[in-house]
């Protein structure tokens, strides 16, 4: 009697591998939209620019690049 190997063919898919390595790839959950000023959850509608604490970082960055031109008149 005469034994038959039995191989894959190139074309055959392994399903349970495929599956496994299909459920490694998912892509993360999207987050919350977030407020760049103050960190508070964005609703729907909701803008960054109505945000109490925009003006506050917008005090913050003119100190910051007051302090950051004071530094470069002191490098020439």
């Amino acid at each position: 009697m005469v034994e038959k190997l039995i191989t894959p063919s190139p074309n055959v898919v392994d399903l349970a591998r495929y599956r496994g390595r299909a459920e490694d790839c998912r892509a993360p959950a999207l987050s919350p939209r977030v407020c760049r000023h103050c960190g508070a959850a964005l609703s729907e509608g909701e803008r960054e620019e109505e945000c109490s604490g925009a003006f506050a970082v917008d005090v913050a960055d003119q100190r910051l690049r007051w302090q950051a031109a004071q530094i470069l008149r002191s490098l020439s």
